[in-house]
């Protein structure tokens, strides 16, 4: 066993082909799917990035569900179940983990957080979110409010665009929370499309291209690429890009 696995909650995911009847079809003709055999994690932060479309968000769901998420997002006693749309990759996804068990767990999807919230309010179970309902919080405040009451460490959390809710100071501030809850043994995989929270150092980023997943470095990224690009060249960039 190499030294590291020790701090694994989830070592790697494996495609199992043989489970699939029509490999021409959604979600398995998706980029990110197609040639997909195996994703092995980092036992501290991963990160899979790719264009919009490109499927790193249904990989995330299979993820989640394979590891036993309620779809809809939330932790694992979760049972919202709003309106099934998730896609059945998840039959086909076998999970290796080590022997070590994680005591706690999360699966954030931001365009069913409202859902997410709905239950907890439904079951009485707010103390360990902050006290507050997550309604009467903004998008941003609700998901900094589980970032730091109801992650506890010592777990799994799986982000789809977590971004999506936080302005670029509190990405920031993310990274300092992600840290902290790693140096409490735990483990993140997040897709996402910020350029800020995938700088978070030594953290395996997959990059979802035409040939489905490669390991990438930072500054390889099409991210920093394009932000560094426009920040250091904005007025040029926005008069080309308006221009008739």
């Amino acid at each position: 066993m190499k030294s590291y696995e020790a701090k694994h909650y989830l070592l790697r995911a494996e495609m199992l082909w043989d489970r699939v009847e029509d490999r021409g079809v959604y979600p398995f003709a998706l980029p990110a799917i197609a040639s997909f055999h195996e994703i092995e994690f980092h036992p501290k932060v991963t990160f899979i990035i790719g264009e919009n479309g490109s499927g790193k968000s249904t990989l995330i769901e299979a993820l989640a569900i394979a590891w036993g998420f309620n779809a809809e997002g939330g932790t694992r006693n979760h049972s919202v179940n709003t309106r099934p749309t998730h896609s059945e990759l998840h039959r086909a996804i076998k999970l290796i983990r080590p022997p070590r068990r994680a005591r706690d767990g999360f699966f954030l999807r931001a365009e069913s957080l409202y859902n997410v919230a709905t239950h907890i309010d439904d079951i009485g179970y707010i103390d360990s979110y902050g006290g507050r309902s997550l309604h009467v919080q903004s998008h941003g405040e609700a998901f900094w409010s589980l970032l730091e009451h109801r992650f506890g460490g010592n777990g799994l959390y799986i982000l789809d665009e977590p971004e999506a809710a936080l302005s670029p100071s509190r990405q920031m501030s993310m990274l300092v929370r992600m840290h902290d809850l790693i140096a409490a043994n735990s483990q993140f995989i997040i897709a996402t499309h910020s350029p800020i929270l995938m700088a978070y150092p030594d953290a395996w980023i997959y990059q979802i291209g035409r040939h489905g997943l490669e390991r990438v470095h930072y500054e390889d990224t099409e991210h920093f690429e394009v932000t560094r690009n426009f920040l250091n060249r904005h007025t040029e960039m926005v008069r080309r890009l308006l221009a008739d």
